[in-house]
């Protein structure tokens, strides 16, 4: 399974990483309402509650903070996960390479591609902590299933869950801001980020222990397993509850403050008027046509007109869709090319430790590079789609595991190493509310075209492949892709020389090159381009 676009993965995909940006507000243990308290740069204390009470509200967040950290590794925490394709095509299971490629495997992209949208709009309306309690019934779930299903359907229900679980992602990448002032969103993002690979890692290096030196059986270790998802769940139920999201909530609390606002007015031009008559609430047309999301739907059809963001979204689309299916079948490669018996140890958990590890190193290097990605951007990732292409290839027609296992850890480096650069190519020029849609939406277009290429190449109602025939149509895939982007890097190269030549007898402005830096959060009203704005969190 998958943890996560950008956090590591089990035995198969997720996530995808994919629509992730959001919101404020804190934990307050010393008693206050709600056991909250906003921090966010509108709310922030005034400079009356002196230096004690600011210093109370940071050592606050910075509790919540920790404690959701912790959280974020413990639930990411599932020795079994590697080895869940060894598992069921194992004795304890037995059931056959066909019906797992064919049958169980496609319904957790269906799942997903179901869950996806409905995940997204309820973490926003339901706070982020149901959607996270949901995630971790999920989890439980799954492998109760595991240790105790023995039927086709109920792997297939596994699947179902797996889907909902993947889709649930979200909340966590999400609720981290809720807890913060926007001034520090950057660092706590990296504290999340870093808490959920940590947790993958050691996950991976814990059932890999367990499987090589504890000789346990994987019976044994999805019960192990289970009891990491169940404490898990544990968590989710004390995580405290914000104030506030990015779309839903924040419009309530502002059309109160409106209406608020309006019936003070009215009362001072008219104090002897019946308060009952003294404004009425606008009507809900005109609160929908103001809303926010509804702006950030019509902003996203400026987006596509900007080259680079137009890009750096099909390539996350694109791209993302080819990484996640190589991700959710892998495992079942790795079993054709050396099969998990008793005689021979399985060592999935080692490699999803190192290419952990290795995606966590490029995600870090990116950070550091500096070219004009105007002009080269078309042709770096012509370039690495290229490598990923016959890595793909070197998969799917090698009988060597140990080459198939270099492969697929090099596969994701290369991706992760994208992950930052699009992100901030994607977030740099956008608010932070429009940055979440922007990325929500690539996720499930990305989502679609997964379950398209399932139904129609591994779905028993479609063309039923093999694993290796599959690689071998992900290996087509990426080629196609590639000529595509080098062959808009051809373009985009050669009109940019064209057009330095004109401009050389005069003045010529040329962009500086951009590095990946931190994206400075405003703490006032951030302006769209089509106008309007939309208050900072």
């Amino acid at each position: 399974m998958v943890e996560d676009d950008t956090a590591g993965s089990g035995d198969r995909s997720e996530g995808e990483k994919e629509m992730d940006p959001k919101v404020p507000a804190s934990e307050d243990s010393g008693g206050l309402e709600d056991g909250h308290v906003a921090v966010s740069a509108s709310e922030a204390p005034s400079p009356s509650d002196g230096p004690p009470e600011e210093a109370r509200i940071i050592k606050n967040w910075k509790w919540a903070v920790i404690f959701l950290c912790f959280y974020g590794f413990m639930s990411s925490i599932k020795p079994g996960e590697p080895f869940i394709t060894p598992y069921l095509l194992s004795y304890e299971k037995n059931f056959t390479r066909e019906q797992v490629t064919n049958e169980i495997t496609p319904v957790l992209t269906y799942s997903y591609m179901a869950v996806l949208v409905p995940a997204f709009l309820l973490t926003d309306l339901l706070r982020y902590k149901p959607v996270l309690i949901v995630q971790g019934i999920s989890q439980v779930v799954i492998w109760v299933i595991l240790l105790l299903g023995s039927t086709l359907l109920e792997m297939q229900f596994m699947e179902f869950f797996y889907g909902i679980t993947m889709a649930c992602r979200v909340a966590y990448s999400s609720y981290i801001f809720s807890l913060v002032s926007p001034v520090v969103y950057q660092r706590v993002a990296g504290y999340s980020r870093s808490s959920v690979l940590l947790g993958v890692f050691t996950s991976s290096v814990v059932g890999q222990l367990c499987m090589s030196l504890g000789n346990i059986s994987f019976y044994t270790l999805n019960a192990i397993s289970l009891g990491f998802v169940s404490f898990g769940l544990l968590l989710s139920l004390c995580l405290p509850w914000p104030k506030r999201s990015l779309f839903f909530n924040r419009m309530r609390n502002q059309e109160q403050k409106e209406l608020a606002a309006t019936k003070s007015e009215l009362d001072k031009m008219n104090p002897k008027a019946d308060a009952s008559s003294s404004a009425a609430p606008p009507c809900s047309a005109s609160r929908w046509k103001d809303s926010v999301l509804l702006q950030m739907l019509l902003e996203v059809r400026n987006v596509v007109k900007r080259p680079n963001l137009r890009l750096w979204s099909l390539w996350w689309v694109f791209n993302s869709t080819g990484y996640y299916l190589v991700l959710f079948y892998v495992h079942i490669l790795w079993n054709k090319v050396y099969p998990a018996t008793e005689n021979k140890k399985v060592y999935n958990g080692g490699v999803e430790a190192a290419s952990t590890l290795l995606s966590a190193a490029t995600s870090f290097m990116a950070g550091y590079v500096k070219i004009r990605w105007n002009v080269w951007s078309e042709l770096v990732i012509g370039v690495i789609t290229a490598v990923q292409g016959a890595l793909l290839l070197l998969m799917g027609t090698t009988d060597n595991i140990w080459v198939c296992y270099i492969a697929y850890v090099l596969f994701r480096g290369f991706y992760q190493f994208l992950v930052p650069i699009a992100t901030f190519q994607i977030a740099s020029s956008l608010t932070k509310e429009l940055c979440a849609l922007v990325f929500g939406i690539n996720t499930f277009l990305g989502t679609i075209l997964k379950s398209i290429i399932n139904l129609i190449f591994a779905d028993k109602r479609g063309l039923a492949l093999d694993v290796h025939s599959q690689f071998l149509v992900y290996f087509i895939y990426f080629a196609i892709l590639t000529v595509i982007y080098l062959a808009s890097a051809a373009v985009v190269i050669v009109r940019h020389y064209r057009n330095q030549r004109r401009e050389r007898g005069g003045t010529n402005e040329q962009a500086p090159p951009t590095e990946l830096q931190p994206v400075a959060t405003s703490s006032e009203v951030e302006t769209l381009s089509n106008g309007k704005s939309a208050e900072a969190q």
